[in-house]
């Protein structure tokens, strides 16, 4: 069991990030837990969700993250590509209080999901980017961003194979791609239900965009989020969406 320090915060764990509820370890992840990752894991509509999927789940943040936020009859299961994140996820979720709730697949999405029969009320990834030939800081690290290991056609069309008819794909992208990303995604038949733009002021242009689509038609709820407030501390508005998260808030 942790200590508490003098001045009253626990001791903190290292290689990777305490949360109020639990610990991520990610010193074997090539992509640590980062804003991007804690947005999606906050934001993703659960409402009457039953089965969430999390593809490319790296340390597991993301279902860690929507295992708290539903109940206990919600089932989520996790599928990495890379052996080490994905051995890593399992640790994570094991030490979690939800490790019969998490199940961890190291697996390509487009065979697991050709192979599986199960469908999803809720989708989520954090997914890669980069287009191949954009140098990253190791082998692992362009791996996990580009998107030689996971273009956005196949996202998407995994998504489909596994989505309910009501159910709801969300993901986490620069603002840059994220147009491109909708326009492929109407072309394959999906509706954009959610959009939720990120800057890091409320005067300065979106750098992150969470987009949540569905097989069915609906109105489109846009909304606009700034991390920082004009004094630099955190916003209301940040602070009330990540609050049940981050240990000092």
């Amino acid at each position: 069991m942790m200590q508490d320090k003098p001045h009253g915060r626990p001791q903190l764990k290292k290689n990777g990030f305490t949360f109020k509820q639990f610990f991520v370890a990610h010193d074997r992840c090539a992509m640590k837990v980062g804003t991007d990752g804690i947005l999606l894991g906050a934001w993703a509509p659960v409402a009457n969700v039953k089965r969430i999927l999390d593809i490319g789940c790296g340390s597991g943040l993301i279902a860690l993250m929507l295992a708290q936020r539903t109940a206990e009859t919600v089932q989520i299961d996790a599928v990495e590509l890379d052996a080490q994140a994905a051995q890593q996820a399992f640790e994570n979720v094991q030490q979690s209080p939800w490790p019969t709730r998490i199940h961890i697949h190291q697996q390509d999405i487009a065979t697991w999901a050709e192979n599986n029969e199960q469908r999803y009320s809720l989708i989520v990834s954090n997914p890669p980017y980069f287009t191949p030939g954009v140098a990253c800081s190791s082998p692992e690290r362009d791996s996990a961003r580009s998107t030689s290991t996971l273009d956005h056609q196949t996202l998407l069309s995994s998504a489909a194979l596994l989505i309910e008819e009501e159910g709801f794909f969300c993901i986490a992208l620069p603002e840059t791609v994220g147009q491109a990303f909708i326009e492929l995604a109407l072309a394959a038949g999906w509706h954009l239900r959610f959009r939720f733009d990120v800057a890091e002021y409320a005067n300065r242009l979106p750098h992150r965009v969470l987009l949540g689509f569905s097989p069915s038609a609906g109105e489109t709820v846009l909304e606009r989020l700034a991390i920082r407030a004009e004094d630099t501390r955190y916003s209301e508005n940040w602070c009330s969406l990540t609050r049940d998260f981050y240990l000092f808030m």
